[in-house]
């Protein structure tokens, strides 16, 4: 059973920092490209970042220079540490992978 399990969100100001945790368990984590997607209130969800197998890094444009995305193939994690954190950021983040599988989430909220 493929289970996703985000953690470390929370409130922070404007300006600061937040490290995202998803660790995984039934899959060959090494094999697998990770995604983080997060879904604003009202919004359609939306794709944030991707670290594949090979440990190429892409991000979306509106967070591009602000998140970093990273994996541990010895503990099966990613991690997404985001800084500079804007308003705008305030979404619920989801892990990702296989086309399929998708984390419960955890809240980030961004504001003073």
């Amino acid at each position: 059973q493929v289970q996703l399990v985000e953690s470390g969100g929370g409130l922070v100001q404007p300006g600061g920092s937040l490290r995202l945790s998803c660790a995984a368990s039934g899959i060959i984590f090494r094999n697998n490209i990770m995604a983080w997607y997060r879904q604003a209130a009202g919004k359609q969800r939306e794709w944030v970042a991707t670290i594949t197998n090979y440990d190429k890094k892409i991000y979306a444009d509106s967070v591009k220079g602000r998140f970093t995305v990273s994996r541990d193939n010895v503990k099966n994690t990613v991690y997404l540490q985001m800084n500079n954190l804007k308003p705008d950021d305030t979404a619920v983040y989801y892990c990702h992978t296989d086309g399929t599988y998708w984390g419960q989430g955890t809240q980030v909220t961004v504001s003073s």
